[in-house]
């Protein structure tokens, strides 16, 4: 069974190509797919089930321990890379809708394959991985406030605090409060214990599902918007050349070992697109603009990650 979880995350980012090249020739072919977006949200919820699950209470311990670690991670998600953001969309045409997209998703660190692609470019992985319900209550926190700041009276007029509050409830709060439950059970009995193994296997196939059904539900109502997702990719491969730097930098001034560097510098250039669509489809007017920017700079990640997962390693290498 290790050797098929190990399979699976060695080959992650084919996968995940594969995942969404064949939805968008079903979302070309096989008309009505748009449907499939009533099954984000269950999705995500298992998607992210499964990737709390990996996250023992012993390894959460020395997540908080590492106190260096965790400042640094905020520092560079929420301090810098917003900074970061704000220089970057002034770039952008002053359309509120179309700079909504591009905040939503830069503004939001990843909260799962992320932990993979790090350990694929030989970072502190299980760090990363414990750190990930800390990154996804501050990002659900901080994220109207950042909007306010940055739209100022389009924030209030175009987001809600109904999405947000549902987001936290069954995309972080149920997925954790179940995981916990579901380790509790793995160590009293030999039933959990196999039904845990085996939750184990499907972080991997449970993203490549998040991805194939938002590309087949999102292609069919992208219309006029292929313009508006042209005009954002300029941005997001700024910012993918710009995040993992400014991450390594703030890794470097909290000084910490090359691996946890590495793991700051990952989370810093991957965004939580996937789990920020469902409050983006909840925006007044969202489709068809909002969609197309945020699948935009996921196809833009994952080109990324191919490179970022060769380079990393050289991080720090002489320390």
């Amino acid at each position: 069974m290790q050797n098929t979880r190990d399979a699976l995350e060695r080959h992650q980012i084919s996968i995940y190509f594969v995942a969404v090249v064949v939805a968008t020739v079903v979302a070309l072919v096989i008309p009505g797919t748009a449907v499939l977006e009533g099954a984000i949200n269950p999705a995500l919820a298992l998607m992210l089930y499964v990737t709390f699950l990996q996250v023992p209470v012993a390894e959460l311990r020395r997540a908080f321990g590492q106190v260096r670690f965790l400042c640094a991670l905020l520092v560079a998600n929420f301090i810098v890379i917003p900074l970061l953001v704000a220089g970057l969309i002034q770039f952008l045409p002053a359309d509120p809708m179309l700079r909504l997209g591009v905040l939503l998703v830069l503004l939001t660190p990843c909260i799962d394959y992320v932990v993979t692609f790090a350990h694929l470019g030989r970072a502190d992985s299980r760090l990363l991985l414990a750190a990930t319900p800390t990154l996804l209550i501050a990002q659900m926190t901080l994220l109207p406030g950042y909007l306010g700041l940055f739209l100022g009276e389009d924030a209030s007029r175009l987001v809600r605090a109904g999405p947000f509050i549902h987001a936290f409830l069954w995309l972080i709060a149920v997925p954790l409060v179940l995981a916990a439950l579901t380790q509790g059970w793995a160590v009293k009995t030999a039933l959990g214990a196999r039904a845990s193994a085996l939750l184990g296997l499907l972080p991997v196939p449970s993203t490549a599902l998040v991805l194939f059904i938002v590309i087949a539900a999102v292609v069919p109502q992208l219309g006029p918007a292929t313009g508006s997702a042209l005009a954002v990719v300029p941005i997001y491969v700024a910012f993918a050349i710009l995040a993992p730097l400014l991450g390594w930098i703030v890794a470097r001034v909290f000084r910490l070992e090359a691996t946890a560097g590495r793991a700051v510098a990952f989370s810093a250039s991957t965004r939580n697109s996937l789990v920020i669509l469902p409050l983006a489809l909840a925006v007044p007017g969202a489709i068809p603009i909002l969609p197309a920017v945020i699948v935009a700079q996921t196809l833009v990640e994952l080109v990324s990650e191919l490179v970022y997962v060769r380079l990393a390693p050289r991080l720090g290498r002489s320390s």
